[in-house]
Parts: C-alpha cells; sequence; structure tokens
C-alpha cells in the first residue's frame, strides 16, 4: 500500500523505498551501522504527550515565569540598550515586501531593496560624520573586527593596537578573526610610542564599555604620528549629543545598530555600522549601493562594490560576511529618518542627564561610591556588599539591576539610563536601594 509515513511527511513509503534502493541499502538503519550504538536511539526522558490546547496553555504558563524589559525596571546595557522604538518602523519592517528581503542577486530587479540600502547608507554616514557606510555587518562586535582587517589591508601592516577602552568581548572576537592571519595585537600600555615602529591602526571604544568617554582625538593624533589608522567604536545613540568619529578624526568607525530601532530579542540579530573616510572605500568590506540613472534618466540604484568572495576573486575578497542584514538595516533607517537629529539629539539629552542624575543620588547613598568620572549614560558604582546580592534585592522589586563588573575584591555595578527609565522609576530605584 502506498501510504506516507507520516502527515507531515510527504514521502511514500515506496518513495522511501526507491530512494534507499538507488543508495544500495535495504533500511534506513542500514545509513546508521556505521556509527557507534551507544549513540542510536538515546532514552529521552520525554514528559506525557500533550494536545495541542495542552501544550499551547503549558508554555503559556511557562512564558509568564519570564522577567522581560517592558514590565520590569531594567538598568541592564553594556552593549545592548532598552530604547523605545517608534511605531513606524514595526508598521514598515511588517510590509511583505520588506520582511522577505535578502540579498538582491539581481539587484537590477531589486530597485526597491536597493533604494532602503542606500538610504540605510547615507543616514548612518550623516550620523557618523564620516565620508561612506557600507550595507551593514553582522553586528557591532564583527564590524569593528572587519574594521581592524580593513586598516591591515590599507597600510600593509600587521600591528593592530588595542586600547583598554575595547571591551574584552570584543577582543575575543578580534582575535578569532585575526588568528589564522599572522597579525600581532598588541596592548596600548604596552607600545612605546617613542620608537621607529609602524602600525596598522589603534582601536578605542568611545563612549568604552564602561561607560567613559574617551579623549578619542588625542589618540587619534598619536597613532597617525606612527602612520597607522584611527578605527573608533562608538555607542550611536551618543552621537545626539557627543562628537561624531568624523568630527574626531577617526580614519574608520564602527558601532552596534541595536540602540537604533532594533529590539532586544535576546541578543540578536542585530546589525554592525561600519563607515571610514572615501579614501579608503577599496578596502570597505560587504557592499556598497549607489544611486545613479537609467537609460531613460529616471532614478536607480546599483550594486557599486561587491567585495565578497562570491562576486570576485576569493584572493580579493575584503570579507566573507554574506548574510544579508537588510531587514534589520531597514528598522535602523526607519528609525533615524522617523526621529531626525533633533528627535535624537532629545534622546541623547534625556538619557545623559537621567543617567547623571541617578548616578549623583546613588553617592549620597550611605556605602555606595561612583566610580565613573566622564561618561554619557552608563556608569559604575561601587557598592557595599556582594553585587548578587543587591541585584537580587532589586529583583525582588522588579528591578532589573546594573550589570555586574566586579574585578578582584571590588563589588561593582554598572547602570545604563535609557529614555525608558522614567523619573518615578529612578526615584523608586533610589528609595529601594537605601533599603538594602
Amino acid at each position: 500500500m502506498n501510504q506516507k509515513a507520516s502527515p507531515y511527511i510527504p514521502t511514500t513509503n515506496e518513495d522511501q523505498f526507491q530512494m534507499l534502493k538507488e543508495i544500495g541499502v535495504t533500511t534506513f538503519q542500514d545509513l546508521l551501522d556505521d556509527l557507534p550504538q551507544n549513540y542510536l536511539w538515546p532514552n529521552i526522558n520525554l514528559k506525557k504527550m500533550l494536545s495541542e490546547p495542552e501544550l499551547t496553555e503549558y508554555f503559556s504558563e511557562t512564558s509568564k515565569l519570564n522577567k522581560v524589559v517592558n514590565t520590569n525596571t531594567s538598568f541592564l546595557g553594556a552593549g545592548a540598550y532598552n530604547h523605545y522604538i517608534p511605531s513606524t518602523v514595526q508598521a514598515m519592517i511588517q510590509r511583505g515586501e520588506f520582511l522577505t528581503s535578502y540579498t538582491p542577486y539581481q539587484p537590477e530587479a531589486s530597485q526597491g531593496t536597493l533604494q532602503v540600502g542606500f538610504e540605510f547608507q547615507s543616514l548612518v554616514s550623516q550620523l557618523f560624520e564620516m565620508e561612506v557606510c557600507n550595507a551593514g555587518m553582522y553586528d557591532g562586535p564583527t564590524a569593528l573586527a572587519e574594521g581592524a582587517l580593513m586598516a591591515c589591508r590599507i597600510k600593509n601592516n600587521d600591528k593592530i593596537i588595542v586600547h583598554e577602552s575595547v571591551s574584552e568581548r570584543f577582543l575575543e572576537i578580534l582575535k578569532s578573526y585575526t588568528k589564522w592571519q599572522n597579525i600581532n595585537i598588541l596592548k596600548f600600555s604596552d607600545v612605546d610610542f617613542s620608537s621607529d615602529i609602524e602600525y596598522a591602526c589603534l582601536l578605542v571604544q568611545s563612549p568604552n564599555y564602561l561607560g567613559e568617554i574617551e579623549d578619542v582625538e588625542s589618540l587619534s593624533n598619536l597613532i597617525h604620528k606612527k602612520n597607522g589608522l584611527l578605527v573608533q567604536h562608538t555607542y550611536p545613540t551618543s552621537l545626539g549629543l557627543l562628537k561624531p568619529p568624523g568630527k574626531l578624526n577617526a580614519d574608520i568607525s564602527t558601532a552596534e545598530g541595536q540602540p537604533l530601532g532594533v529590539p532586544l530579542s535576546l541578543g540578536g540579530p542585530y546589525i554592525g555600522l561600519l563607515t571610514c573616510k572615501k579614501e579608503f572605500i577599496r578596502q570597505l568590506p560587504g557592499r556598497i549601493i549607489g544611486k545613479t540613472v537609467d537609460e531613460n534618466g529616471k532614478t536607480a540604484y546599483a550594486l557599486t562594490l561587491q567585495t565578497r568572495e562570491q562576486h570576485i576573486r576569493r584572493e580579493r575578497a575584503t570579507s566573507n560576511i554574506c548574510t544579508s542584514t537588510q531587514l534589520i538595516g531597514l528598522m535602523v533607517a526607519v528609525y533615524l529618518a522617523t526621529l531626525g537629529p533633533l528627535g535624537l539629539k532629545k534622546i541623547s539629552e534625556i538619557c545623559y542627564h537621567r543617567a547623571h542624575y541617578l548616578s549623583n543620588e546613588i553617592s549620597k547613598i550611605s556605602g555606595f561610591k561612583i566610580i565613573s568620572k566622564n561618561f554619557f549614560n552608563e556608569f559604575v558604582a561601587e557598592v557595599p556588599m556582594n553585587s548578587k546580592i543587591i541585584n537580587e534585592f532589586l529583583l525582588k522589586n522588579n528591578i532589573e539591576g546594573g550589570l555586574d563588573v566586579s574585578k578582584n575584591k571590588q563589588n561593582l555595578l554598572m547602570f545604563a539610563v535609557t529614555e525608558l527609565n522614567t523619573p518615578e522609576e529612578l526615584k523608586r530605584t533610589i528609595e529601594i536601594l537605601k533599603k538594602v
């Protein structure tokens, strides 16, 4: 009888028999003979089967155990921030033509997709005040690593200096990128800048991992004297208030695009922002979308540069990143277009002032000390007891406390404040911390 093995599997028993016969075996089990028997068909301790309504109810009840940022007050940051996302963002990305967008393998037939990418590049370039932006990388850390490799190609130099401001997580990813490329990673504190040795680049993060604002201009002058490039990783929301990388004489600048209209989403998918001076465009990884006119004189868009290994000779490729971040790029573009310069400036100011208000009030609490001096919206506080105990106490009051960044014997918490942390929430948090 020619029956299907399962209502969810389109092949019939006869179909499976014919496929096995073609392979040269009789049963599916024959395909597994080379595998160790103790790894086959393990005993999985599953609960009894549930009907669909029972299963739905089970997961619905289980999900109520989650602590989410839209029901709790949250002060977590360190690279992923709880910013408000305008309704225009969701409205645009839910359109079918955008939701299904992917790499335009026939770019001339994907004018809408290309225009989105072009607008994204234009808006990010304006925000950073840099001349060129690519169509997006995986995320912030990979963008920084790609920026470092880009500098090595430009300068034909294998020495990268990493400033202590750069996150240790970023450094681990950089090490992964450079491990097999004979690139030397040097600590800033170990470099003798008075020597004659030249370097490919200096990596700096500002605001840094702990929220402090670095003197990027001085570092830029320092590395330029060594014939190297300045690669700055930044927090894009801060650029509504702080000097952008282009004004700080950065050669290459990167960022995590998540704060610009992208949900936290358990850590991804996000988008890496990568910008540079125009003179370095030929070494920029990824894609560049350009604006032109067609034979009828109408506006048209084209993939001007495609420097991944699928498009050009492998040895000339500047990146092997192939995944399109087009949908996330659209979120960023709609967010920036919705807010505009004045809107982003307002949000930056709110984040800055509320963070400084919270830090000032915490410093007045007995046993608490603010470590950070010059910060944007994140600061580190030394607390009077184990950081875990304080965070557990806060969580009982529906507050996600700061990130534990304790070192040695110090109990340190890093608080991130955004426009979603209302004055009422800040006052309540202060009163609860007084009770610790």
